[in-house]
């Protein structure tokens, strides 16, 4: 994994005649919250990193081990802008699944990626990437607020007829997420 002091010596090396040239915010916060998410992750996630300096971009494995979505394995892409942390990280569903909270492109609604919130829980300053992680995974455990649906037609599927939103779920999973 990287660290900090390696990142500031390859920052320093690669531009001794610049030498006003310094790590960024987002990567001095990313090794450190990096670093601790590796040690609090929920026994569901798992991360991976296609480059291990490159902390900014890296992959989300959930695989819920109850509820709906149990036995399949979602994948998210994961970028942490530039602007990090005063806009949250961007996070798109590489998993097709039939989710009211995940539209079937990948998209994803939930309150702390966005920067503006009028539930007054969206993205703010204080947020780390550990909040992000947890908050996806919540979505294959807490079934409790629909009402702002990105998937509607799975939302009203899920308050008028629970079995069949389970058959469709279990279909996606099976089709889609298996392990």
């Amino acid at each position: 994994m990287i660290t900090l002091t390696r990142k500031k010596k390859e920052s320093s090396s690669n531009s001794i005649a610049d030498s006003t040239k310094r790590i960024s915010i987002r990567e001095f916060l990313l090794v450190k919250e990096v670093q601790e998410l590796e040690q609090n992750l929920p026994s569901t996630c798992k991360i991976s990193f296609q480059d291990p300096n490159v902390l900014s971009d890296f992959t989300l494995v959930i695989s819920p081990n109850e509820g709906f979505w149990q036995g399949g394995r979602f994948k998210f892409s994961i970028h942490v802008p530039e602007e990090y942390n005063m806009a949250p990280p961007k996070v798109k569903c590489l998993t097709k699944l039939w989710h009211p909270n995940i539209s079937v492109e990948g998209d994803i609604c939930l309150s702390l990626l966005r920067l503006n919130s009028i539930d007054g829980l969206g993205w703010a300053p204080t947020r780390r990437l550990k909040d992000v992680i947890w908050g996806l995974n919540s979505l294959f455990t807490d079934l409790l607020n629909f009402d702002d649906p990105l998937n509607i037609e799975a939302a009203e599927q899920y308050s008028k007829d629970k079995d069949k939103f389970q058959a469709k779920v279990r279909e996606y999973v099976s089709a889609y997420a298996r392990r």
